[in-house]
């Protein structure tokens, strides 16, 4: 359609008039503001369960090196505490990450075209897609993912910690005197429990640990700036 001779120069863009739409804009900032909050808080929740996690490990170290009667197999109460925590955290991570997917998804397409005051970067889909997950909320990443980012940031390093108070808790109040791999695999067992069970136990929670952060380092390359899982592939920026 020509434009209007009369007004001089050619109708805005749809997208140049959401930039000068006031109640467009101030819903727009009151929503991110809210989401922000909302993120933050679950980030809050994140750190509360690893304090938890890392005051029970601190708690069952006490026991174990001030009594030399406790059995090392209290480091199996510690692993049982950290990967409830663990899991726990996981399932927080993916409301916090869910949340924060769309506020990247407004800093990116609504307040860098604000910013630049360039209308046409607001072209896109980006509003459905967030209307969408409004009506529908959904998470974008799985929950063995959000096990592997929160075990690559925080987690793997109290395992490993255990790991290590574990062997140190085996050396130094062993029955006997450890000087061979023999001497040291018959110091595991404890009671009626068989060394056997305890080096299974030990070996399969540090190495399939282990092997969960491998899987999710090589398959997910960055836990805020990418979006390469199947769910968040619409969630790009």
């Amino acid at each position: 359609m020509p434009a209007d001779p009369t007004s001089g120069h050619d109708d805005p863009p749809p997208q140049a008039a959401l930039l000068r739409d006031t109640s467009y804009v101030n819903a727009m900032s009151h929503f991110y503001r809210g989401e922000l909050g909302r993120i933050m808080v679950w980030r809050q929740r994140l750190d509360v369960t690893t304090t938890w996690a890392i005051t029970a490990t601190s708690t069952i170290f006490t026991v174990a090196f001030s009594l030399r009667d406790v059995p090392h197999i209290i480091f199996f109460f510690n692993l049982a505490i950290v990967s409830i925590m663990l899991w726990i955290e996981a399932r927080r991570y993916r409301f916090y990450d869910a949340f924060h997917a769309r506020v990247r998804m407004m800093e990116a397409h609504f307040l860098v075209p604000m910013v630049m005051q360039r209308a046409e970067r607001l072209e896109g889909d980006w509003r459905k897609l967030v209307a969408e997950d409004l009506l529908i909320p959904a998470f974008k990443i799985g929950a063995l993912e959000a096990v592997g980012w929160r075990l690559k940031r925080n987690y793997l390093f109290i395992y490993l910690v255990i790991l290590a108070a574990w062997l140190a808790k085996v050396f130094l109040h062993a029955p006997h005197p450890i000087d061979s791999p023999g001497s040291f695999y018959q110091a595991l067992a404890v009671g009626q429990i068989p060394s056997w069970l305890v080096a299974v136990v030990m070996l399969g929670t540090f190495l399939g640990t282990i092997g969960i952060v491998l899987f999710v380092a090589r398959k997910f390359v960055g836990e805020i700036h990418e979006f390469g899982t199947t769910a968040r592939s619409r969630w790009r920026i």
